[in-house]
């Protein structure tokens, strides 16, 4: 699809989502009526097969909770001249009016034209486009996640429109959970973005309505209407370092059961989302794969709600008392964030697919982001005093120039500068662990599966707001594969929480410290363009220059290439 088409197709749908979220209604034939039913969300499709995919929107009668019959068409022009597939659906009131149909028949890496009519009264066009026919031999996608409505606006979507990219994913915290005064919350009134509704979302209810807000973002609008999402969530569609049977934000009993939050969050999900439901049994199972004309297989992951043994805090593994035991449940063999069934499905479609890469779609990084002990142990994110960085910093100082003196001089090196590089007294750990570095024996097994089976394997990442490319080793240093993290759209990373550190000195610390670590953005928002072709999976990071004001710079200047 060439860029100029994409781009004057989201300039006349930009202004077909300013009437709908005026609340009018949009028709066919340039009139209204009471009884036109309003399309305020706009439209959406994802989950996209060679023959086939979902369309998405909502309809709702002013004022009313009546159902709503509507009929939908997929056409391969604007125009929608001759049709390629339509059919009769409904709103309906059970599901927040929300309604998706599979839209089948379909050819194969082909563009079309899609819509819903109520009588002569149509909802905003959308365009979609299904997976390639085998033999394909480039593809594109925009990777994103971390869509905070009261962080600021959604600039990366619309950003997302004006590149060549075919396809999207999003890796999660689509909508986050917190109440109008939590979380990234300093600027939503001045920037009219306060949370709806403004209690902490718990109940059905309160997540569709907060859905119905994120979706009423018109860069949102925009951007699901041109084209096609694959989608996962992570924690903040349920609940912060959600588990399997606990959250970290989430108080049992005060805040009612958390199986029943849970349920909820995840039924808002499926009403909301414009996602195929692989399990209708069990909703939780999201796993699933796209396979892009051979060139390259997409698996789809869940890695909160299905297994995930509770994470690990890291005080406990500083703790001399907690010690032995954390690092026993650290590694323990049995320790899961797939789950047993997941990772066994996993194994065989890696096994089964002959595509030349295999990609990940999940939440969090599975790149090593090790520091030293001696460093963590300095790093206190509670006390935030002058002495208390000083320390800091002199520990990964100390750190840093025992490293670059081992590589330069090592007959050079001290008895104290070899202690800090011994594992033996200085182990690794992840600084993050409720990422994989959480879950390493996991970890261990899944890239063995790919180097076992001498896959080029990919994983996409999101969860920590910030842009990495990190190499994917084994436990002996075996490279077997690359990782490729986004930004967030909107929420806000480490430049919050390391703010007397400049940006340059942040990435510098970690790209000095992280043994695996080829790439890093601290401080700034955006989305990953990832670019596949039979010889090489390309990463560009899109960053926008801010998310407090609608008008941005973007800077697409940085990439990373991985031939496998």
């Amino acid at each position: 699809m060439l860029q100029t088409s994409r781009r004057d197709f989201v300039i006349r749908l930009a202004s077909l989502a300013a009437v709908a979220g005026s609340g009018a209604a949009l028709t066919a034939c340039g009139g209204g009526d009471d009884s036109a039913p309003g399309f305020n969300y706009g439209v959406a499709s994802g989950d996209p097969l060679a023959d086939r995919v979902i369309l998405w929107t909502h309809a709702q009668f002013d004022g009313a909770t009546d159902d709503v019959p509507l009929t939908w068409e997929v056409a391969p022009d604007a125009a929608f001249t001759t049709l390629a597939a339509s059919g009769s659906t409904r709103a309906l009131a059970a599901s927040a009016h929300t309604v998706k149909v599979d839209a089948t028949g379909l050819s194969a890496g082909k563009d079309y034209f899609y819509r819903f009519r109520s009588g002569s009264h149509s909802s905003p066009v959308g365009r979609t486009r299904t997976l390639p026919a085998a033999g394909a031999a480039s593809l594109s996608m925009a990777v994103m996640s971390c869509t905070n409505y009261p962080a600021g606006y959604f600039n990366a979507y619309a950003e997302v429109t004006r590149t060549d990219a075919q396809y999207a994913v999003h890796l999660g915290d689509f909508i986050y959970e917190y109440a109008a005064d939590g979380y990234a919350s300093a600027d939503a009134a001045a920037l009219g973005r306060v949370s709806d509704p403004v209690n902490e979302c718990l109940s059905l209810s309160d997540y569709r309505k907060r859905y119905a807000q994120y979706r009423s973002d018109p860069d949102s609008k925009v951007f699901h209407a041109a084209m096609p999402v694959i989608a996962v969530w992570d924690d903040h569609e349920i609940a912060n370092d959600v588990y399997k049977d606990g959250a970290e934000n989430h108080t049992e009993g005060t805040e009612g059961k958390l199986a029943d939050r849970r349920a909820a969050a995840i039924q808002a999900w499926h009403e909301w989302m414009p996602v195929r439901t692989p399990d209708a049994k069990d909703l939780r199972k999201i796993y699933r794969s796209f396979d892009f004309g051979g060139l390259a297989a997409l698996h789809m992951l869940e890695t909160r709600l299905l297994a995930r043994d509770k994470q690990i805090e890291f005080a406990e593994l500083l703790n001399p008392a907690t010690a032995s035991t954390a690092l026993a449940t650290l590694a323990s063999p049995t320790r899961t964030l797939m789950g047993t069934e997941q990772l066994s499905w996993l194994q065989g479609q890696m096994a089964a697919s002959q595509a030349t890469w295999q990609v990940l779609g999940q939440q969090v990084l599975m790149g090593r982001m090790s520091f030293p002990v001696s460093v963590l142990a300095a790093l206190n994110p509670s006390d935030t005093s002058e002495n208390a960085l000083a320390a800091g910093q002199l520990a990964i100082t100390d750190y840093l120039t025992a490293k670059g003196t081992a590589a330069q001089a090592p007959a050079a090196l001290t008895p104290t500068q070899k202690a800090l590089l011994d594992p033996a007294t200085n182990p690794k750990l992840g600084y993050n662990l409720d990422a994989w570095d959480g879950y390493p024996v996991e970890r261990e097994v899944l890239l063995s599966t790919a180097r076992q089976l001498d896959k080029k394997l990919v994983v996409l990442a999101g969860d920590t707001h910030n842009a990495w490319s990190s190499r994917l080793t084994l436990m002996d240093g075996t490279v077997v594969g690359h990782e490729f993290a986004t930004p967030s759209v909107s929420s806000p990373g480490l430049e919050e929480y390391l703010a007397t550190l400049l940006p340059a000195q942040t990435q510098a610390i970690f790209l000095g410290i992280v043994d695996d670590l080829k790439y890093a953005d601290t401080s700034r928002r955006g989305f990953l363009r990832m670019s596949f072709t039979p010889t090489e999976a390309k990463g560009t990071w899109h960053f926008v220059s801010t998310v407090k004001a609608r008008d941005y710079t973007v800077d697409a200047s940085a990439s990373q290439t991985y031939s496998g």
